[in-house]
């Protein structure tokens, strides 16, 4: 059986996210998600453990986002005074 790659090209990454190859170039861009340029043609890639983390991260960020925000059912919620 085969080991995981280290590395993931921007493919891999937006396959994992479900998201498109100029969404994964923007959050590498952007330094939201770390990443290498290699090679000649300057090929990015982004390691396993790194992708891992910003998952992580994204996890976080949408916990506090939720406390902060919590969830009210319109149909139960009572009108302001």
């Amino acid at each position: 059986m085969a080991a995981e790659p280290r590395f993931l090209t921007l493919d891999d990454v937006a396959d994992v996210l479900n998201i498109s190859v100029s969404q994964a170039y923007a959050l590498v861009r952007n330094r939201e998600l770390a990443a290498i340029k290699i090679g000649g043609r300057g090929q990015w890639r982004v390691e396993r453990d790194r992708l891992e983390d910003y998952i992580a991260r994204m996890y976080d960020q949408t916990r506090e986002f939720i406390a902060a925000h919590p969830f009210v059912d319109p149909e139960t919620a009572k009108p302001s005074e």
